[in-house]
């Protein structure tokens, strides 16, 4: 089942892409803006967002309406679309081993004369271009046009849900780590990653099925706890794993000082001395592989990292709690189930 939605995803997607071009004439207007959306668009990726909305569809759903795999790429077009501001908000040159839109464009920009922009503010437009291709693709679906409705409304309020979780998190970035509660941390995990990551994909999916409101509500929250765990185990590779192995800086959570659920822990159980180098590690805007390096031995000398997997842990035993109450069909639930386990890994 999870083999026939992804490939249907991937071959959905290029179609898309092309159609939207022959529509709005991407190409014609900037072949340089046309190569860029493309590019990104299609570039590698795991595809959770789209994959759980079909499977939160098909759980409810008595039949496969036309238009509902386009309908599901405006779950990857939204990912897309803040993975281009987050880009430029991290300053990151790389995005799924190679290079970000921004920095595309900026090394296309090189052979333009009389320049008076970056790539940055071109990829600032080309973002709010996807957003608009997001709601596009979303619309078209053939369903019962009140479920349709309904579900749009879902999806604009995880966009507006995730970019309140960005907001507060860069505001964060500038409070002491001593200012900072774990209910903060929860709060930017559930607003920025979990709600349009998992909760909203499957709960998008199952109001257009035709699922009640308390199954919509399980497998809701079902989908807040398990991208709890996604962003703790994100948080973990981020900061312990290789460049090459993430396909992007392992640096920027230290030099933007986030407040992750290691680096809370570990202030709060460090003596005096280690707190302070805590934060004058965060306080450097150039934090380098020193200071890397340095900050991995804090987080396993306090038992931050066992700590994390241990929240991660209790996070997945509630998500199967709800999962377990929901009347999704058996078929669906083995498929998510599995799905998920599969995303967070050993």
């Amino acid at each position: 089942m999870l083999l026939k939605i992804k490939k249907r995803i991937e071959e959905e997607l290029p179609k898309y892409i092309e159609n939207t071009n022959k529509q709005f004439g991407f190409n014609k207007a900037s072949p340089l803006l046309f190569r860029g959306l493309k590019n990104f668009a299609l570039g590698a990726g795991k595809r959770i967002r789209p994959t759980l909305f079909i499977i939160g569809y098909l759980g409810y759903a008595k039949k496969t309406p036309p238009g509902l795999y386009q309908s599901a790429l405006a779950l990857e077009l939204l990912h897309d679309f803040l993975l281009i501001h987050d880009d430029i908000i991290d300053k990151s040159d790389t995005r799924r081993g190679q290079s970000s839109l921004h920095k595309y464009f900026d090394n296309n920009l090189k052979s333009y004369g009389n320049i008076k922009f970056s790539g940055t503010d071109l990829a600032i437009v080309a973002a709010d271009i996807m957003y608009a291709l997001s709601i596009n693709a979303f619309m078209g679906i053939r369903e019962n046009h009140e479920r349709k409705e309904a579900a749009l409304r879902k999806f604009i309020s995880s966009a507006i849900y995730t970019g309140t979780g960005e907001f507060i998190e860069l505001i964060y970035g500038t409070n002491k780590l001593r200012n900072i509660s774990l209910e903060d941390i929860y709060k930017i995990y559930d607003l920025k990653t979990a709600r349009y990551t998992f909760a909203s994909p499957l709960s998008i999916g199952a109001t257009l099925g035709g699922a009640g409101q308390k199954e919509i509500d399980l497998l809701f929250t079902y989908g807040l706890y398990i991208g709890r765990a996604f962003q703790i185990k994100d948080d973990i590779i981020g900061t312990f794993s290789k460049e090459s192995a993430i396909g992007k800086s392992n640096l920027t959570d230290l030099r933007e000082a986030k407040k992750t659920i290691l680096i809370w822990h570990a202030y709060n159980n460090s003596d005096v001395k280690t707190k302070s180098e805590i934060e004058k590690i965060l306080s450097k805007i150039n934090a380098g592989k020193t200071e890397l390096i340095r900050m991995r031995k804090i987080l396993t000398d306090s038992g931050s990292l066992d700590y994390a997997q241990r929240q991660i842990n209790l996070s997945l035993a509630k998500a199967k709690s709800f999962l377990s109450r929901s009347k999704i069909s058996q078929r669906c639930k083995k498929a998510l189930s599995g799905y998920c386990h599969k995303i967070l890994g050993p």
